[in-house]
């Protein structure tokens, strides 16, 4: 398998599931800054232009960053991150869903439309003139989650889930990019610091 991978969250959370399980795959850089995920060369691997995207030992390709989270997982069961039961998978799966949609969605589509704009305006429709509603949207959304994880250590209960993963490397890349983390969140910003704690979280940063 080879991992074309480049800077910016969605990347990061595959890094980062793959240094939780101690998977080390090649990697090649592709140049996120110089749209070169945007021509043709990666745009055979993936239609969408995304990063990051699997290259598998068959010679197919794997896009978006759950399923390929998902597929890792099968292929390197321990430690489990989505679950080792059918009722721990289906929580995992449904926090991350709520994650993806309420939090990371909005959160990354308010900076394209923001400070990413000169990036991104030539590459998909971005929405300058919503954007302080996305990131006031993600931000309500943080808080609601904020109220429901009081009393466990992570998202989907108390051991480190791609719920967690996934949500991690969105907020941490937020908080560069004009969307800081609220300390008022109280259970967040606890959950914040003990997934920012791992070692995982800074291998994932190289």
């Amino acid at each position: 398998m080879k991992l074309y991978t480049s800077i910016g969250p969605n990347p990061r959370v595959v890094k980062m599931f793959m240094a939780e399980k101690g998977i080390d795959l090649p990697r090649v850089e592709v140049d996120l800054m110089a749209g070169e995920n945007r021509k043709a060369a990666h745009l055979a691997r993936n239609p969408g232009g995304q990063m990051p995207t699997l290259e598998l030992d068959n010679g197919q390709y794997l896009a978006e960053v759950t399923v390929i989270c998902e597929y890792l997982e099968e292929r390197y069961p321990k430690p489990v991150l989505i679950g080792a039961t059918a009722e721990e998978r289906a929580m995992t799966r449904m926090w991350t869903r709520r994650v993806d949609l309420y939090i990371v969605e909005p959160m990354l589509t308010g900076f394209r439309s923001a400070e990413g704009y000169a990036l991104f305006k030539d590459r998909m429709r971005v929405l300058p003139q919503a954007a302080a509603d996305l990131k006031a949207l993600a931000q309500e959304k943080i808080g609601w989650l904020d109220g429901l994880i009081g009393g466990r250590e992570f998202i989907a209960g108390n051991s480190l889930t791609l719920a967690d993963i996934l949500l991690y490397c969105t907020m941490d890349f937020g908080a560069t990019v004009g969307q800081p983390i609220n300390r008022d969140f109280k259970n967040i910003a606890v959950w914040f610091d003990r997934v920012n704690a791992r070692l995982s979280a800074e291998a994932s940063r190289k």
